[in-house]
């Protein structure tokens, strides 16, 4: 039986889950110090087993990350996981908040696709020096 078929019938060692999900084995043993995985099987020589509720979690985990949610906002939405029905106003709140942050962070992104595309443009019609070194020699006026 290819290994695979194996683990998935008694769990993954670690570095299972670290060819299956393209996670480091640091970062796995990181979010069981940090409570993101609850606390992982382990044989009796310590090698730890994985089983499919922890692969779960962790692929919960990436999606999450992928939205752009802090390891914090993780693990709150892990609790909220347990009873989503209960906890659908604070997620809808916790992912409200998140897509108000990312709006913004299209926003800075935009002003500085702008502010880039000037300078290229600048620079080639320039005949003396170069406007983009120019510009980031200068001094910013500092946001409030």
């Amino acid at each position: 039986m290819p290994a695979t078929e194996l683990s998935s019938q008694t769990g993954w060692k670690i570095s299972e889950v670290v060819e299956q999900l393209g996670i480091s084995a640091d970062t796995l043993r990181y979010y069981e110090k940090i409570g993101l995985l609850k606390k992982i099987s382990r044989l009796p020589s310590g090698v730890r087993i994985y089983r499919e509720q922890d692969m779960s979690r962790l692929r919960f985990i990436q999606r999450a990350k992928t939205m752009n949610f802090s390891l914090d906002e993780i693990k709150q939405l892990l609790r909220m996981r347990e009873n989503p029905a209960r906890a659908r106003k604070t997620v809808r709140q916790l992912t409200h908040k998140k897509l108000q942050e990312v709006e913004q962070h299209i926003d800075t992104l935009t002003t500085l696709r702008n502010e880039l595309t000037l300078l290229v443009n600048l620079c080639a019609g320039a005949k003396d020096g170069c406007p983009i070194i120019d510009d980031i020699d200068k001094p910013q006026a500092r946001k409030k």
